[in-house]
């Protein structure tokens, strides 16, 4: 038996004006994936368990098979994991975008929570400076991916309540600033890091190009080391997890997965769909268990751009699904998950708390119970809803 999850990060949706009433799953050319449908099972999932905030943090762990509720402790401990920095117990790591606000009228507006989606190659330059004229003893900086970095604050307060930036995009930031024990450190931290960046060369460089300069940091998902009941132990299997973002990799790197970087994965619409399939189906001649995560939608989403939505959910379909399908008949039993973390609503801009369609596919087998195609109102119809998100993983491999 072989297991594969094709995840597309935030590509489930609430029916569009712009697209006649329709989701964009509904509206997307994605006969792969309807092709899945049509003949595995369909339905929903609750991947957010009630209370917890709907992080794809959250909603991977539950895709992963693990209950949140028991072993969630915060986003950013996991992407500390994948980039290898050591957390002690009463250690601290938040998520640290690079972002761009802006000043209009006295008030201060969140432009863009990627400041302009930077690349890594400046963004680490970026890093660097923050951490030579700011980082000490107590708070430490490290590079990550694109606008995606890390903070570690040794021995720090993680009791104070954080908000994620691509919620507030286009809003006044000084409501949505850290609240409670320790927040005064990380507000003084964040107005420094502006007279860093502030006519730094590479802010100075990217203005010249007419792109978006990164202005400040932003500090949220915070939360001490996590502990995951090893995959091997938990299910049997031997994996690997591949993706563009840190968290993905610590979540898979927790789970004793092994993490594949494919050349080319960014985390954004320009990511390399086909060489991530292709490491895919290589990594399953030799493992049991491959977790294929593709950001693409949800970072549309985040940007409030309808057009790449649609673009990031066809390419996922073309280049992801139809490899994989592809390639099925190199497995005697390949069994696919197919399904979003959680729904990332273009108008909204951020998360929400609704359950996903999932598509359980068996290469070669009829499992179809009723749906024609893949989207939320053929999930919704079929009756079938998993309450508990982390079941997804029981339900494929029974």
């Amino acid at each position: 038996m072989k297991i594969i999850v094709l995840l597309g990060d935030g590509m489930s949706d609430e029916p569009c004006a712009e697209l006649d009433g329709k989701t964009p799953l509904q509206a997307a050319h994605t006969p792969n994936m309807d092709r899945m449908a049509q003949a595995g099972l369909v339905g929903l999932a609750q991947t957010v368990p009630t209370g917890l905030p709907p992080g794809s943090d959250v909603a991977n762990l539950s895709v992963f098979g693990y209950d949140p509720r028991s072993c969630y402790t915060g986003r950013s401990p996991l992407e500390a994991v994948s980039m290898g920095v050591d957390l002690g117990p009463n250690d601290v790591a938040f998520r640290m975008n690079l972002v761009t606000l802006t000043p209009h009228n006295g008030r201060v507006y969140m432009e863009d929570f990627s400041a302009g989606h930077i690349g890594s190659e400046e963004s680490h330059q970026l890093i660097k400076s923050l951490q030579d004229q700011l980082g000490d003893g107590q708070f430490q900086f490290y590079p990550g991916v694109g606008y995606r970095h890390l903070l570690v604050w040794r021995n720090g307060k993680d009791t104070m309540t954080a908000t994620p930036p691509h919620d507030i995009s286009g809003k006044q930031v000084l409501a949505y600033l850290p609240k409670g024990e320790g927040a005064d450190e990380l507000i003084s931290l964040m107005n420094s890091s502006q007279m860093v960046l502030h006519n730094h060369p590479i802010n100075k460089q990217r203005e010249a190009r007419d792109e978006l300069p990164a202005t400040s940091i932003w500090l949220w998902g915070h939360g001490k080391s996590p502990v995951l009941q090893p995959y091997q132990e938990k299910f049997g299997l031997s994996g690997a997890v591949i993706s563009a973002v840190d968290l993905m990799k610590g979540i898979g790197l927790c789970a004793g997965l092994e993490v594949i970087n494919v050349p080319g994965a960014t985390g954004y619409i320009d990511t390399n769909y086909l060489g991530k399939a292709e490491a895919a189906l290589a990594a399953l001649e030799r493992l049991d268990f491959v977790y294929l995560h593709v950001e693409a939608p949800d970072e549309a989403s985040h940007s409030g751009s309808l057009e790449n939505k649609l673009k990031a959910i066809e390419d996922f379909d073309r280049l992801v699904v139809g490899t994989v399908l592809g390639g099925a008949d190199r497995f005697d039993d390949l069994r696919i998950l197919c399904c979003p973390d959680h729904p990332t609503p273009v108008h909204l801009k951020t998360h929400t708390s609704d359950p996903v369609p999932f598509i359980i596919y068996r290469h070669g087998q009829q499992l179809g119970n009723g749906a024609t195609g893949y989207d939320e109102q053929q999930a919704r119809a079929t009756g079938l809803l998993l309450e508990q998100g982390s079941m997804l993983m029981e339900r494929i491999l029974s």
